[in-house]
């Protein structure tokens, strides 16, 4: 299976956890189908993301990098490439390029959230999972960030965006009825 194959897949599955993330979940399917190419940057009238929030559950913590370009403190990901067979791996492959931290693990489930947000290069349509770092993990910068930090989950509200915020608070929701 094509990585579009893939993520019309996972998005077709995925159980959207609000109305406004089902609108999404419906927008991202029906670009996808009219666009052969809509995983791929090229694809200018917008493209599939793959992104993953590093959460260390036992710190309270997720793990930020300051991105270099847009200078605002995100979690881990970007454009899929040739090499990704599905979307999740994306997500992984970009976790763990940019927090320099092997042995991350998606997040059983899915993605956690969906994101459509503008960018220099055209419309991101981000899908979000939550990647959880082994114990003891040290993250080491990478070429796209200006930063990178852990953050204590009440810390984030005050130094990212609402995206970021509700992509935290997902996750934890997640993480709690894990139990």
């Amino acid at each position: 299976m094509s990585l579009h194959g893939d993520t019309a897949r996972v998005l077709k599955e995925w159980p959207a956890p609000d109305e406004d993330q089902e609108r999404l979940r419906l927008a991202y399917g029906d670009h996808l189908a009219a666009h052969p190419d809509g995983t791929w940057k090229s694809c200018g009238d917008g493209h599939i993301t793959a992104s993953a929030l590093v959460v260390d559950p036992p710190g309270g913590r997720v793990l930020l990098t300051l991105h270099r370009k847009l200078r605002m403190w995100l979690q881990m990901g970007g454009h899929c490439e040739p090499e990704d067979t599905t979307l999740a791996e994306a997500a992984l492959r970009e976790a763990t390029e940019e927090s320099g931290i092997d042995g991350l693990t998606l997040l059983p489930g899915g993605p956690v959230r969906l994101d459509r947000h503008h960018t220099p290069c055209a419309w991101h349509l981000d899908v979000q999972y939550a990647a959880l770092a082994p114990g003891g993990a040290v993250a080491a910068i990478s070429d796209e960030s200006l930063d990178l930090r852990w953050f204590a989950y009440d810390e984030v509200a005050a130094v990212a965006d609402e995206s970021v915020v509700r992509l935290v608070d997902r996750t934890r929701a997640l993480l709690d009825s894990r139990g």
